[in-house]
């Protein structure tokens, strides 16, 4: 047994509140062979001679990255303090026990060594996320590029490749009209890049945060959308930039015309004046070194206060749904802190996301982030199923590291993206293979969390990186591939009539590296779902599973899986 890769600390990531009096516990193991985990737990203060406390409880093991195991334990309990240790069974029936951090070969009897779990503490400290997010289905936007109420030709709507600067007039009114779409496709929530007052076509520039971007319409056409989303059951989450400015800012302005008797000098992270906007390397702090993005001080209490105040301003006049966060790996925990505190103390519901394009459970830990924008998930998915550079059980291994590394309230809420703004799009990765693209599409709807589609997907678009990935809509239904159209559509249909898929208990899942095929089966309320991916060329025959039907074709399964596809069986 591997001692090194066994790890628990006694914090709220490996010991969490659920709810009042339910509890979670987490341990890590290397990937052997063990036979059993015990979580072994007494009354701290509650002595032995008055009332014998102790548990013992089997742990399950939730998940394997192929080097780690993660066994999980709930249980409920109402004490002071609870104390706990845990005891591995390995391959050869011995057991060891590991508490305080260290192993041993009998079960400690001091209880000072045991791990400590204060009741009241994690209660205060229970990661809360809103309800109404788990497992739903979101559709991003570039509202400078989805639709517009203007007349714009269609040899400039659609195109190819596209610049930077290129206007298509679009707009919120546009968006509104076209809402629909987005409901009748099977998505549930609308994401917006941002729509307030810039210069740029991406608006991630923000010159005024007060004001929408007059391109994009008026305050009245963001309640207007707002309203007529939720009428139609979506929910609308805003794009917030906070991590930087336009250099035409109010403040970064008067920085640069009074310099160091600015009253905003502590705003920014200026290094000497005159600031140098251009050529060469700014001399203060911007995003990715770009003049025409200057950083925000965020530890300077009135810009904490400004930006948070905006964040409560369109929450309060619009009744929009949440927020997505710019660059928000780039901001510190204080400022994400008080962010929350703000926000949830007069929205609960409201949903906070932060963008971060790496592994980030420092983020989450219920006091920052609601959730992530994905991007793990995104490169499991691009390595498995686009490029074919990772194997079916690596790919299990990378979702199994996020499972066991997540806290359970953020992972029904992780933005599952394959692909946005920032990227090239997904078919275009695929080099126009369409079975690759509809393949990856299914892992992410199919697959527990928030999957995000990016506008046009599921039409056929394309586009190389950025700008080109931010073409006009395809709204002309010629132009449509309406057979992704009609997948995209079914694999929604199914991920909402079979809970199991997003919800269940995971049951089994297996690996065949040699056929790229992946078997994932969960249960949720006696129905069971089990979904089949395939990710080569040629077919496989899965004999035992002939006479089944597959709920995305409605045909019953004949023993014979097609290249680069999907199945779903009940």
């Amino acid at each position: 047994m591997n001692k090194a890769a066994i790890w628990h600390e006694a914090t709220g990531r490996y010991c969490f509140c659920l709810s009042p009096g339910r509890f979670l516990f987490r341990l890590q193991t290397g990937a052997d062979p063990i036979k059993a985990v015990l979580l072994h737990t007494r009354d701290k203060y509650l002595p032995l001679t008055v009332r014998d406390t102790r548990r013992a409880t089997p742990m399950v093991k939730v998940a394997s990255d192929g080097l780690r195991d993660y066994y999980e334990a709930e249980l409920e309990f109402h004490v002071v303090c609870l104390r706990y240790y845990f005891e591995i069974v390995d391959e050869h029936g011995v057991s060891w026990f590991y508490s305080n951090d260290c192993f041993r070969k009998h079960p400690p009897t001091d209880i000072e060594r045991y791990f400590d779990c204060p009741q009241n503490l994690r209660e205060e400290e229970r990661f809360v996320t809103p309800e109404w997010a788990r497992n739903k289905v979101i559709y991003q936007i570039f509202p400078s590029r989805f639709a517009t109420t203007e007349h714009v030709p269609d040899a400039v709507w659609y195109q190819a490749p596209i610049g930077p600067m290129a206007d298509l007039k679009g707009n919120l009114p546009g968006i509104t009209q076209h809402l629909e779409h987005i409901r009748d496709l099977g998505a549930e929530v609308v994401y917006m890049t941002p729509i307030f007052y810039s210069h740029s076509s991406h608006k991630y520039d923000t010159i005024d945060y007060y004001r929408i971007d007059p391109s994009f319409g008026t305050e009245a056409d963001l309640i207007a959308l707002v309203d007529r989303a939720h009428g139609l059951g979506l929910r609308v989450i805003l794009d917030g930039v906070f991590n930087h400015t336009a250099p035409d800012f109010f403040a970064f302005r008067d920085l640069k015309e009074k310099e160091a008797s600015s009253d905003y000098v502590n705003w920014y992270y200026p290094e000497s004046f005159p600031l140098k906007t251009f050529p060469g390397k700014p001399n203060y702090k911007t995003f990715s070194y770009f003049c025409g993005m200057p950083k925000v001080n965020l530890r300077c209490a009135e810009a904490a206060e400004y930006f948070t105040n905006v964040a409560l301003y369109w929450l309060r006049r619009t009744g929009a749904d949440g927020w997505r966060l710019d660059v928000a790996d780039e901001i510190s925990h204080g400022f994400w802190k008080q962010f929350r505190r703000a926000v949830k103390s007069e929205f609960p519901e409201a949903l906070i996301v932060g963008e971060v394009w790496h592994h980030a459970p420092d983020f989450l830990q219920g006091d920052e982030w609601d959730s992530v924008m994905n991007y793990p998930f995104y490169r499991a998915v691009l390595d498995f199923a686009v490029e074919g550079v990772a194997t079916a059980s690596e790919f299990l291994g990378a979702l199994g590291f996020q499972r066991g590394n997540t806290h359970t309230a953020a992972y029904p809420l992780l933005w599952n993206l394959l692909g946005s703004h920032d990227t090239p799009r997904l078919l275009h990765l695929c080099n126009g293979d369409r079975a690759r693209h509809r393949l990856a599409a299914a892992i992410a709807l199919l697959s527990p969390g928030m999957p995000m589609i990016y506008y046009g997907d599921e039409v056929g678009m394309t586009g190389a990186k950025d700008p080109d990935c931010r073409r006009g809509m395809v709204w002309d239904e010629s132009r449509w591939d309406r057979a992704t159209y009609d997948w995209y559509r079914a694999l929604l249909r199914v991920r909402k009539a079979l809970p199991a898929i997003t919800e269940g208990t995971l049951l089994r899942q297996d690996a065949w590296d040699d056929l790229s095929l992946i078997r994932i089966t969960r249960e949720k309320d006696g129905r069971r779902a089990t979904v089949i991916f395939h990710a080569a060329d040629g077919t496989v025959h899965l004999p035992e599973l002939a006479g089944k039907r597959d709920l995305l074709t409605g045909k019953v399964f004949d023993g014979t899986l097609s290249g680069f596809t999907a199945m779903v069986l009940e």
